[in-house]
């Protein structure tokens, strides 16, 4: 089984375009079956703080998208939507999807980006989530949550194997990005993909930097700074192995 990142010059609030540019390229890399193919956060539209022009609504035309995708390729399907919240606000939201179109994870992201605004027009999640994937427990991470340590060790605590963070991280913070994708992999003893998009959209550039880390902290791949797909093989018994080898995680301290 891989672990897929689809990295992707979004385009500004047009989910129809940004469909084609993600069918376009997994038509040039069309993912194995069984893989876990990830998109990025928003990844129809773009970090957009315009709740009503890019929600869901009824027809959930993102949702569908990722469901296509998953009985197309025969694999397991995750990426960013928004819909919206009880009180009004949206709810940035990592859905994922089995191979047969079932829905298997809406996770809403607990830390909305405050500097960015993201704060007064999302509502913040209460909740990790969790699905199996190749016999692994994956935990979907939206963007800034990757700045909280608390809640990857929690997931760990928890049974979490895999961690998935998607993002629109822009390029002038690239350095955090790549540093705690890793650091997470590091002191979790956990593979993690992080798929950022790259392009611009209109306040920022993205530098990309798509990246799957194993357990130890090596980078696996990484997809630079231009649209494409990568990928990387995950051995389901990595995790265990080296959690067993190294068993850090049983000297964990509450203070």
């Amino acid at each position: 089984m891989n672990l897929v990142g689809v990295q992707l010059d979004i385009v500004w609030e047009d989910k129809a375009a940004t469909f084609d540019r993600a069918r376009r390229l997994l038509d040039a890399a069309p993912p194995q079956r069984g893989d876990l193919v990830v998109l990025p956060e928003m990844f129809s539209t773009g970090f957009s703080m315009n709740v009503a022009a890019i929600r869901e609504g009824a027809e959930r035309p993102a949702e569908r998208f990722l469901e296509s995708l998953a009985r197309l390729y025969d694999c397991y399907v995750l990426g960013g939507v928004v819909n919206l919240a009880a009180d009004g606000r949206g709810l940035n939201q990592a859905v994922a999807f089995a191979p047969d179109g079932q829905q298997l994870v809406r996770y809403d992201k607990i830390h909305p980006f405050t500097m960015g605004e993201e704060s007064s027009h999302y509502t913040g999640g209460g909740a990790l989530q969790y699905f199996e994937w190749a016999g692994l427990r994956v935990c979907p991470q939206v963007c800034y949550d990757l700045r909280f340590p608390e809640t990857f060790r929690r997931a760990t605590r928890e049974g979490a194997e895999v961690f998935v963070v998607i993002a629109n991280w822009p390029s002038y913070r690239e350095h955090h990005w790549t540093t705690l994708l890793a650091a997470r992999a590091i002191e979790n003893l956990a593979f993690v993909i992080g798929v950022n998009r790259c392009g611009t959209d209109p306040k920022h550039p993205y530098p990309g930097r798509t990246q799957i880390v194993d357990p130890k902290g090596a980078v696996l791949a990484d997809a630079g700074p231009r649209a494409g797909v990568v990928a990387a093989p995950v051995d389901p018994a990595a995790v265990a192995t080296w959690r067993k080898a190294f068993p850090a995680l049983a000297d964990i301290k509450s203070l």
